[in-house]
């Protein structure tokens, strides 16, 4: 395989979009595109990249604004450099796909995946650029109640108001995640919610690019996400024959131990999604591509993949 980075424009101007590309050897049976989740970056995705390349899948992904090294600096992180919030984060993911589609060739089958708030941005990515892919993978996704986003940004106003967007808050963070290692208890560390996987969990809690603190106008781009995906008008415009894949753990706090994850899952289905699946693990925590049993899920997903990719060159 052939690891490369590089530098995309993103679409707000100002920032350019750190990029890899996993390419594997011989031809390119298809291409997953990979959305990170909040407080990370893509490179924690070489493992599953890997994998798929052994399968003769190309994999890209960028960290996103105030991530990784898409952040201009130390201060840039968990700030999110843009007037249009989470539009823009998703016109970014936008802007790698047509890179990656213009480098390798429109016909190969193509495919998004997104992880956590990662999940959200390719919700909203697939209600915007759905007729542009193939197929969408959705980890660890969530939902949050109107009234709890209503609070949340009442709080944010009153925050902001005072202290500014760049603020940095401790109470924020408690509000958003305070209650997500209650079931695991007795814990280790603060971020044992995300996996069982203790050496995941020591190299997430020292790693500066996973331990910074979200400011409030990162918690505003979250929240728009979310209100955005979460609206009816919104939700219809995923076409119907875009296939979906669920996947996450049940004991995830992010979809409520799977009762989110099975809820986004019906409403899509009630809407007309013709081909949609979902698979929860038990026991699995937040991040289920770095749980124990990492390699059922990647061979789940690889397997959904294949036959997707058989009907898309099947209509050739």
């Amino acid at each position: 395989m052939k690891k490369t980075e590089l530098y995309i424009k993103s679409t707000n101007n100002e920032n350019n979009l750190h990029t890899i590309v996993w390419e594997p050897e011989g031809d390119i049976e298809a291409i997953v595109q990979i959305s990170h989740g909040m407080i990370e970056y893509i490179d924690r995705y070489d493992r599953f990249a890997r994998f798929l390349n052994s399968k003769g899948i190309l994999v890209v992904g960028n960290d996103h604004l105030g991530h990784g090294l898409t952040a201009k600096d130390d201060d840039e992180l968990g700030y999110f450099p843009t007037q249009y919030k989470s539009k823009t984060v998703v016109d970014d993911l936008y802007e790698i796909t047509k890179e990656i589609k213009s480098r390798f060739g429109e016909e190969i089958p193509y495919f998004v995946l997104g992880h956590s708030m990662g999940s959200f941005m390719i919700r909203r990515y697939i209600m915007t650029y759905g007729d542009k892919v193939d197929g969408a993978v959705i980890v660890g996704t969530g939902s949050q109640p109107k009234v709890v986003l209503k609070g949340g940004k009442a709080v944010l106003k009153i925050l902001k108001a005072f202290k500014g967007e760049n603020y940095r808050s401790k109470f924020v963070e408690k509000m958003a995640f305070g209650t997500y290692n209650k079931k695991f208890e007795p814990v280790v560390t603060q971020n044992d919610w995300i996996s069982r996987d203790k050496d995941i969990v020591h190299k997430y809690v020292n790693d500066k690019y996973c331990t910074f603190l979200f400011t409030l106008n990162g918690y505003e781009t979250l929240f728009d996400v979310l209100e955005f995906i979460q609206s009816p008008q919104n939700k219809v415009k995923i076409p119907n024959d875009l296939p979906l894949l669920f996947v996450a753990g049940d004991m995830d706090p992010v979809g409520n131990y799977g009762k989110s994850v099975k809820q986004v899952y019906n409403n899509y289905k009630v809407q007309g999604v013709e081909d949609i699946d979902i698979k929860l693990y038990k026991d699995g925590r937040h991040e289920i591509l770095n749980e124990l049993n990492y390699e059922d899920v990647y061979n789940d997903i690889y397997n959904w993949l294949k036959k997707r990719i058989e009907n898309t060159q099947k209509a050739f």
